[in-house]
């Protein structure tokens, strides 16, 4: 009954439609058929009797059970061969198909980037996508049929080697009581004989075997041939029953015990036979249905009325529809709103106090006055910037935040050190004309206002409430907040050492001041919007307490810059090395481990590009940041590897790691990065 219910678990088909044993070996019969007709010759009627015939005295013989037991020992283990095959194949065609959807995904997300292509290029890629995700799902659906062919055939294969055991205990255990009732048979025989013998040499009176002594002296000839004769027929008695019971154990193997066997064993084969076929050309029928879908995908039937939308294209058609010369015409196009208004005609107009006269020209001294008067008046705060200064809206707008700026150079005498030149050029001159950050919207005067109280105060305390608290947030609800990849703390800190702090001595690796350090903290959290680090009052001209407070924002970071999900692939990067041949002193061979610097790289390139969006957005902030420091390092003597011992714990977590000696491959994992700016990040 499970042999039946196997039989029947195997015939089912995926799809819903099934084929039925009958129809299966009908086709099979169709096939050999058309084989037939195409040449091969058809076996002979005699040819076909020669060969029953072998196969019926093979049968019928002592070696036909265990023949038998052996031939379904070959079909077992070709029912788990084929099993095997099928297993493998459906986790390879799983893993494309899953490969291909994500492959499909990520390509559809990349689509809707501002930096590709739009427009009929757009359309047309996100089709091309949706072909491949269909033909996705006709792998997934093919790896499923595969595996649960795999599950029939396995339980098929466990049913059959019960079956066989079985079997193989019942026909061969009565195969070997035959053969041990004939055994004790010749030994009963081979008795017979003897005492036969004996007893004919003692009635004829022959006296080879010498005289036989008793318990009461020597026996006399009538005695002894009493005593053979006595034995002989006790020995005839023996054989004649062992004869019997071999006869009769033989009549009942012969009759019922073999044949029973034989045919059980010839039923577990063909049912076994018949199941293997069947899924192999079950697996065949789904491989024609994999490609013939694939193919519909690739290039559907036209005409074909189609229920659940519009006629599909194909994949020749989608790409044909791209139009490489209309897309660059309304990419142009789209730009037309922002097109600025039309200037003038270009004319020189000379100044009214450069016109000839035929008066007196005026004294020297006067001509300053009469500049100023003829300039408009503009307003300086305490700060030395202007009182109504407002960023450019393009700038706002058209920038991204903390891209690619420089400090404003000036040429300042040597005696005075880099931080106080930089302080006194920016109260002699204003701020530099930095792009605000998108996503500070007030003046530059209402946050002047806020942060000029606390430079006039800053020796008192300052206990801001936490409005919009910064530090202790993780960067991804930063991001979904304030709408910004980078944060506003990193970039005002990064804008205020790359103007003040790219040439003091020691940056990111001496301390600032504590009180500093809390208040600016504590403006942050308040609202970081309404901060602006351009004017070195704001930060109490401490430049050292600016990198203080960055490093000590990214050491507060719930999850840490490089991530703790990512923390062991940035160790295993750092430790890539390849083994070389060295000589010893003895002339020996021997291997040392050398780094293999593009493979770490490479390495940590890939990781990089696997962090989310915000930590990706910053760590490209703060890398090209320090590469600006790094370039410095001659004079504020913070090389790579300096600034790799400041950052390594502080961006990977001092606590992640498992234990102390990833302190090094930390420091190895920033000094890398720090070494390949511009090949894992670009400078635009």
């Amino acid at each position: 009954m499970a042999n039946r219910v196997s039989l029947d678990r195997s015939s089912s088909e995926v799809g819903g439609s099934a084929l039925s044993f009958d129809e299966n070996t009908q086709e099979r019969n169709e096939y050999r058929n058309s084989q037939d007709e195409s040449g091969m010759p058809p076996p002979t009627a005699a040819a076909e009797e020669s060969l029953m015939m072998a196969v019926d005295d093979v049968l019928q013989s002592d070696i036909g059970v265990n023949t038998l037991l052996i031939r379904l020992k070959q079909s077992i283990a070709s029912v788990r061969d084929f099993a095997a095959f099928l297993k493998k194949r459906s986790t390879l065609e799983e893993e494309h198909a899953q490969g291909l959807k994500k492959l499909c995904r990520s390509s559809y997300e990349s689509t809707r980037r501002p930096d590709s292509r739009q427009f009929s290029y757009a359309r047309s890629y996100e089709e091309i996508t949706h072909i491949h995700e269909r033909m996705a799902d006709n792998g997934i659906q093919f790896a499923l049929s595969l595996h649960q062919m795999h599950e029939d055939l396995h339980e098929l294969a466990a049913d059959k080697e019960r079956g066989r055991k079985q079997w193989k205990q019942t026909g061969l255990s009565a195969e070997k009581r035959v053969q041990d009732s004939e055994g004790a048979m010749e030994k009963a025989k081979a008795k017979y004989d003897a005492f036969a013998e004996d007893y004919d040499r003692a009635r004829t009176g022959d006296k080879q075997a010498g005289r036989v002594f008793g318990l009461k002296g020597p026996k006399s000839a009538a005695q002894v041939e009493e005593d053979m004769y006595r034995k002989v027929q006790g020995a005839d008695a023996d054989y004649s029953s062992k004869v019997q019971a071999a006869k009769s154990q033989r009549q009942e193997l012969l009759i019922t015990l073999r044949p029973q066997a034989v045919k059980a064993l010839q039923d577990i084969i063909s049912e076994c036979d018949s199941g293997l076929i069947l899924q192999m050309q079950k697996f065949a029928s789904f491989n024609e249905k994999l490609l013939l879908g694939n193919g519909l995908c690739i290039s559907p039937l036209k005409g074909q009325s189609n229920s659940q939308g519009p006629q599909k294209r194909s994949l020749r058609d989608v790409v044909y529809e791209i139009d490489n010369g209309r897309d660059f015409k309304e990419y142009v196009a789209s730009f037309a709103p922002k097109i600025g208004p039309k200037h003038g005609n270009i004319i020189y107009e000379r100044h009214p106090t450069l016109q000839p006269s035929h008066q007196t020209p005026p004294p020297v001294a006067r001509q300053p006055q009469q500049l100023q008067t003829q300039q408009p008046p503009t307003s300086m705060d305490t700060q030395g910037v202007p009182a109504q200064f407002t960023p450019p809206l393009t700038a706002i707008n058209n920038q991204a935040p903390f891209v690619g700026y420089s400090p404003i150079a000036a040429e300042k005498p040597s005696s005075i050190s880099p931080q106080q030149r930089n302080f006194q050029q920016v109260n002699a001159s204003g701020p530099p004309q930095l792009p605000a950050p998108p996503f500070s919207s007030t003046s530059f005067n209402q946050s002047a206002s806020v942060q000029s109280s606390v430079g006039q105060n800053g020796n008192q305390s300052i206990a801001l409430p936490p409005l919009r608290p910064v530090f202790r947030v993780s960067l991804e609800e930063l991001f979904e907040r304030d709408g910004s990849a980078v944060p506003m703390v990193v970039y005002q800190c990064l804008q205020a050492i790359d103007l003040f702090g790219l040439e003091v001595e020691g940056i990111y690796r001496l301390s600032g001041t504590a009180s500093h350090v809390t208040k600016l903290r504590a403006i942050f959290d308040n609202d970081s919007s309404q901060v602006d680090f351009r004017n070195p009052e704001n930060f109490y001209h401490d430049v050292n307490s600016v990198a203080g407070l960055l490093k000590q924002f990214f050491r507060d970071l719930p999850d840490p810059l490089l991530t703790r999900e990512h923390y062991q692939g940035f160790i295993e990067a750092a430790r890539a090395f390849v083994h070389a041949p060295t000589a010893s002193r003895h002339g020996a061979e021997s291997h040392s481990g050398i780094d293999d610097d593009v493979t770490r790289r490479d390495s940590l390139h890939a990781t990089i590009n696997s962090l989310p969006d915000p930590n990706y957005a910053t760590l490209r902030a703060l890398t090209l940041h320090l590469n600006r420091v790094q370039e410095h390092s001659s004079v504020n003597r913070m090389n790579a590897g300096n600034l790799a011992i400041c950052f390594g714990p502080t961006l990977m977590g001092s606590n992640t790691g498992p234990n102390i000696a990833d302190a090094g491959w930390q420091v190895r994992v920033i000094d890398t990065i720090l070494q390949n700016t511009y090949q894992i990040f670009d400078d635009d």
